[in-house]
C-alpha cells in the first residue's frame, strides 16, 4: 500500500470517526438502535455542499449541516417517544424519508465541490503535502469532538442520559425525564454524523445522495473494533476506541483491496466489510472461551 493510499485511509477513518462517536451515543449510551445515520450522513454532506456553492462560509455551512442532522435525529425521537413507534422502525422511516429530502436539498443526485473553498482551503500551501493536511485537520476536529462528548457524558446531563440508556424505568424513578434525554441524545448523535458527512463532502470534493449507504455498518464496525481492542474502561477510553476502530477499519479495508494476493476488487467492499465486522464480533467471544 502506497503512502498516499495509507494516509487516504487514515483521513477517511477520521471522517467516519464522527459517525462512530454518533453511533456510540445512540447504541451504547442510549441503547437506541438508530438507522437514521444512513440518511443524516448524506444530509450533512448535501447541506454543506449546497451552502458552500452558494457562497456561504464553509464553517457556517458545516454548522448548518449539524443542525440539519440534529433535526433528523429529533424526528426519529419524536416518532419513538411521542407516537410510540418502535425505535428501530422509527429510524428506518426517517432514513427512508431523508433520501427524498437529500435529493430535494441538492436538486440532483450529486453536487461537485471542485474549486470551491472549503474548511481546509486556508491550510493548503503551507509546506505540507495535501494528503498530510487533510488527516491532520480532520484529526484535530475529531480530538475536539471526543473531548467535548467526554466532558458532556461526565456532566450531570450526561449521567442522566447514561442512566436513561442503562435503565429507563429506574432513571424515571430518580426524577430523570427520559424522553428529553432521548431527544437530546438522538440530536447529538445525528449532528455528529452530519458533521462527518459535511467533512466527507469537503475532503472528497463532492456530495452524493448514495454516500450514506452502509454508514451504520461502518459506525458499528468502528465501535466494535474499538471495544475489542481497548475494552470499556471508561467513557474517554470508549470514545478513543471509536476513533481507533474507525481508522483501523479503513486501513484494513484499504489493505484488503490493494493486496494482489487476495484477488479482491472494489466490488468486494461489502464482503470485506462483513468479514471484518464478523471477526470483530467473534474475537471477544473466542477470548472468553479460551479464558474459561
Amino acid at each position: 500500500m502506497s503512502q498516499i493510499a495509507f494516509w487516504g485511509a487514515v483521513e477517511l477513518g477520521l471522517v467516519y470517526a464522527f459517525v462512530a462517536i454518533g453511533v456510540f451515543l445512540a447504541f451504547r449510551v442510549l441503547d437506541f438502535p438508530d438507522l437514521t445515520v444512513d440518511g443524516s450522513f448524506p444530509l450533512g454532506a448535501a447541506v454543506a455542499a449546497v451552502l458552500i456553492i452558494a457562497g456561504i462560509n464553509p464553517w457556517l455551512a458545516s454548522g448548518v449541516a449539524m443542525i440539519a442532522g440534529a433535526a433528523a435525529g429529533i424526528v426519529t425521537a419524536i416518532l419513538n417517544v411521542r407516537f410510540r413507534i418502535l425505535n428501530l422502525l422509527a429510524s428506518i422511516l426517517t432514513m427512508i424519508a431523508l433520501f427524498s429530502v437529500n435529493l430535494r436539498v441538492m436538486g440532483k443526485p450529486n453536487v461537485a465541490l471542485i474549486n470551491a473553498d472549503t474548511m481546509l482551503s486556508p491550510f493548503y500551501g503551507l509546506g505540507l503535502r495535501d494528503f498530510y493536511v487533510r488527516p491532520l485537520f480532520v484529526g484535530l476536529l475529531v480530538l475536539v469532538a471526543v473531548l467535548a462528548v467526554w466532558r458532556f457524558l461526565e456532566s450531570d446531563a450526561g449521567l442522566a442520559m447514561r442512566a436513561t440508556g442503562a435503565n429507563a424505568r429506574m432513571a424515571r424513578a430518580q426524577g430523570v425525564e427520559t424522553s428529553r434525554q432521548i431527544y437530546l441524545g438522538m440530536a447529538l448523535s445525528n449532528a455528529l454524523v452530519a458533521l462527518g458527512g459535511a467533512l466527507f463532502a469537503q475532503t472528497n470534493g463532492f456530495a452524493d445522495v448514495t454516500s450514506g449507504v452502509g454508514t451504520i455498518v461502518v459506525g458499528l464496525a468502528a465501535v466494535i473494533i474499538g471495544e475489542t481492542l481497548l475494552g470499556s474502561r471508561g467513557i474517554l477510553i470508549a470514545l478513543l476506541g471509536c476513533v481507533l476502530g474507525s481508522i483501523l477499519y479503513r486501513i484494513a479495508i484499504q489493505l484488503a483491496l490493494s493486496t494482489d494476493i487476495l484477488g479482491l476488487q472494489a466490488s468486494d467492499l461489502n464482503f470485506v466489510t462483513a468479514a471484518l465486522v464478523t471477526v470483530a464480533l467473534v474475537l471477544p467471544r473466542l477470548r472468553r472461551g479460551g479464558a474459561a
